[in-house]
Parts: C-alpha cells; structure tokens; sequence
C-alpha cells in the first residue's frame, strides 16, 4: 500500500471517530426544555405522548399552558427568571405562538447566548417550521428536536415596534387569510386560503404603497407583498423562494396589480402549494432596512399576527436568536 493510501486511510478513520464522538456527546447532554403550549392543544394526546417520550429520554420538560393572550410574555418571563435556566423556550402552538414566544423574549433583551427557541408545530399552517421541514405531523419527533437537535443563531425582524421571525405579507392576500373560516382551516389546512380566496375575486382591490430601500424603489398598485425572514406563507406557498434566515438580511416579494386575466392564475398559485413559480409575478429586493408608505392603511400579517399602518419601516435584526432548527433544509442558512 502507498503511504497516501495509508494516509487517506488514518484521515477517514480519525474523520469517523470524530463524528462518533459528536454524536455521543450530543446523546449524552441532557437539555431542559420549558415548553409554552397554546391552550388550544392542550388536550392532546399526541402532545402528552410527546412530552412524556421527551422525559423518558432524559430531558426535563416544564409545561406551561396559555389561556390569556398576556400569558406568553408572563411565561417567557418566568423562564429567563428560573434557576437553572433553561436551554430551550419551546413555543407549542401555530406562528402565532412561535411570533409571541420570539417578541417577548427579544422585548425581555434576552440575547442569543440566553436561550435558544425550538418549536412544536400545532397550528394550521405552521409555516415556519414547514420552511425548515420540522415533522409538524409528528409531535414526539418535532420536540424531540428541540431537545437534541442543533442550535443556530437566525435573524429575526421588525416592523415599526412588531417583531416577525418567519415572514410578513400584505395586501388583498392578507385580507383572505384573516377571513378565511377557523372550521375549514381545521378541516382543510392551507387549503381553506384557496377557498376563501375564490370567494373574494369579485371584489379583489389593490393597495397602492411607494416602497424605497437601497438599491430598490418602487411606488404603484400590489395585489399581495412579502417580506421574509423566512420562505413559506399561506399554508406552505414560497412566496420568498431565495430567503434565508441567517444572511443579516430580508427577502422583499412584491406582486403588482394584474390585468383581469391573470389575477386568478396569480391568487391560485399564491394561495396554494403549488410548484409553479411566482417569480414571473413578482418585484424582487433584497434589503437590510425598507421603509413603505401609503395613504391608506395597510393591513398586515406578521407570523400569523394581524397589524396596520400607513407607514412601515422594516429592519432587520442580525444574529437575534438561537434556534433548534435541526438538519434545515439546503440553503436556508448559510
């Protein structure tokens, strides 16, 4: 044997051993996990199957359980106040419990050496952890993640005074998610967007808005805008394709105004998971800082939470969190 075989040989053995000695330090760190489970899935059973496979592994988990809308920041609080601490803040709900777990604790200026967030996707849509392709349909697997899985610091965002971590949209698109029925979201998931969606073509109206960043301007009628952390939206359509989460940046998407004939074409592919693509809609920009202003109020979705403003100014926020995300997929971070 050639002494670069033999060479080659020794790397591939220490290469081996390396990785089984990771592995084995992964298994044998015990992390403790303080999960702030929406009320709404409380009654789970596959919930309470998970939290108790969770604990047989090894790993603490304290449950707190949601009921009033203050009861989020109150249980951050409460976490970030415990002795020890914990390792992982698990936000068990939809986006919208995931939005409010990340803004109290980013409110508390708790940095990312503090504590990491995982999530235990329970909501209709759960985009974000869909973006990382977390097992939303499989508790035990999903927090099973948060309790081994890596951590990795992520961006997150702001508009105005509101945090989002995964993505914001507005426009009519926004209008249909909030008036799409709670029973055929239940029944349905992401599709109950299309449905609300064709009930609304009739009176579909454009918002107008003048959008400026560096590099970027552009002012006119929208159907629909995304501004993303993240990439998935609407029960799982790509509406900011080239995202990532950790790039110290933010993806715009913006869809102007169609003509007649094209308008259903745009909301079926924006309102369902298709793989068609939407570039060919789509304004694009790629920005740290963005400010859009309009004359009228723009209604807004951050991570499922509904806000308004004539005036927006959205930044990013570089490294804020640490997050489970586990093995993501190709290209979402860096």
């Amino acid at each position: 044997m050639t002494a670069k075989g033999i060479v080659d040989i020794r790397a591939t053995a220490h290469h081996g051993r390396d990785r089984r000695a990771q592995e084995a330090e992964r298994l044998a760190t015990k992390r403790r996990l303080f999960l702030i489970l929406n009320g709404k899935s409380a009654p789970r059973e596959d919930v309470r199957l998970a939290v108790a496979r969770v604990r047989d592994a090894g790993h603490e988990v304290l449950v707190r359980v949601t009921y009033e809308p203050q009861d989020v920041a109150r249980f951050v609080g409460e976490a970030l106040c415990a002795q020890p601490r914990p390792d992982v803040i698990v936000a068990g709900g939809g986006d919208g419990t995931l939005n409010q777990v990340v803004a109290a604790l980013l409110a508390a200026d708790a940095g990312p050496d503090d504590v990491a967030v995982g999530v235990l996707p329970l909501g209709t849509a759960n985009d974000f952890a869909a973006g990382l392709a977390l097992p939303a349909e499989d508790p035990a697997a999903a927090l099973a993640i948060c309790a081994e899985g890596e951590i990795r610091t992520i961006d997150a965002a702001r508009v105005n005074e509101r945090v989002f971590i995964n993505l914001a949209t507005g426009g009519t698109v926004t209008q249909i998610t909030r008036e799409a029925d709670p029973r055929a979201k239940r029944l349905l998931g992401g599709a109950a967007y299309l449905v609300a969606g064709a009930s609304h073509i009739g009176r579909l109206s454009p918002s107008k808005a003048r959008f400026s960043a560096d590099g970027f301007s552009w002012e006119g009628d929208f159907l629909a805008m995304a501004i993303g952390n993240g990439r998935l939206a609407g029960g799982g359509v790509a509406l900011c394709p080239e995202a990532r989460l950790d790039d110290g940046l933010l993806d715009l998407s913006l869809f102007p105004q169609p003509d007649a004939d094209h308008v259903l074409g745009l909301l079926s592919r924006m309102l369902s998971e298709t793989e068609a693509p939407l570039e060919s809609y789509a304004e694009t920009a790629r920005f740290s800082s963005l400010t859009v202003e309009s004359d009228a109020q723009l209604s807004l979705n951050l991570d499922g939470e509904p806000m308004s403003a004539d005036r927006l100014k959205v930044e990013v926020l570089p490294g804020a969190i640490r997050f489970v995300t586990g093995a993501a997929p190709e290209g979402l971070l860096t």
